[in-house]
């Protein structure tokens, strides 16, 4: 059994996940939620799995490096946050109907890892940059904000429908099958609070690593620079709901001009924007 076996395994299971999940809330059919939840935290198993055995595989090779180096460990690795994410958010708010956009986004980021010609999914060397301790503390940093921002996208989704089809009370149908408005706002503050925690943790990381490998902090690289406007976008969203009093809709739109930032930084930046993390493409 080989990595790309696991990986590719975890592809389609978190399609059925992902289909479990929205039958649940179409259908108002709470087994196939049960369902959803089972498969995913099933997948999550295999998904840790591939990863575990991908960095296996490097050693074996001689290369003796986490599968954290390039595009497509990182969308792997990107996947598998936003389910551990969800699954935390899932177990705390015993909400399982908030499954269906999390799992959605990681079989998007499996499916497009493993499908897409543009990727090279094989174990390479490390260039001398990454040759550093600096690389797992950072990346797994900034992804754990990544994805706690993504599920914050989905919560910001529903909450923004559920205020269109019903604003000044509760939603019946398929948004009914979501929690209450206020409790959305709730939760959305929270990852986004855990979300920015992450990202401030791997910008300083990134910082410490950039100087010993680059010798400077701060290099006003486009992935430095959009990771600052990133960072800046949540601080504002916490800022103006801490001293504003910012709740419901402003909080969720300014959630989704985060998120559109964080895809800038992490798809736009590496495709359109040349710079010293260009090795993040390949």
């Amino acid at each position: 059994m080989t990595s790309s076996f696991l990986l590719s395994l975890t592809t389609f299971a978190y399609l059925v996940c992902s289909l479990c999940y929205l039958a649940g809330v179409t259908f108002r059919f709470r087994p196939f939620l049960l369902c959803g939840t089972a498969t995913g935290a099933f997948t999550l198993v295999i998904h840790s799995a591939g990863m575990l055995l991908r960095w296996k595989e490097s050693y074996d090779l001689g290369f003796g490096h986490a599968p954290l180096s390039n595009l497509y460990e990182s969308l792997v690795f990107g996947a598998w946050s936003i389910m551990l994410v969800y699954f935390l958010l899932e177990r705390r708010s015993k909400q399982r109907a908030l499954g269906v956009i999390p799992s959605v986004l990681a079989f998007l980021a499996m499916a497009y890892a493993s499908f897409s010609p543009e990727i090279d999914s094989r174990i390479q060397p490390l260039i001398p940059a990454l040759k550093s301790n600096w690389l797992i503390a950072h990346v797994i940093t900034c992804f754990l904000g990544y994805a706690a921002f993504a599920v914050s996208l989905g919560i910001s989704v529903v909450y923004l429908l559920k205020k269109k089809d019903n604003p000044g009370h509760g939603s019946s149908g398929v948004l009914g099958m979501f929690p209450t408005s206020r409790q959305l706002d709730e939760l959305n503050y929270q990852m986004i609070l855990f979300g920015f925690l992450w990202l401030s943790v791997g910008i300083l990381t990134g910082s410490v690593w950039a100087n010993s490998a680059w010798g400077s902090y701060w290099s006003w690289d486009p992935k430095e620079t959009w990771s600052l406007i990133t960072w800046l976008i949540y601080a504002a969203v916490l800022h103006v709901r801490a001293v504003r009093r910012w709740r419901g809709r402003k909080v969720a739109w300014l959630s989704m001009l985060g998120f559109a930032s964080v895809l800038f930084t992490y798809f736009g930046v590496n495709f359109l924007l040349s710079g010293l993390h260009s090795y993040a493409v390949k």
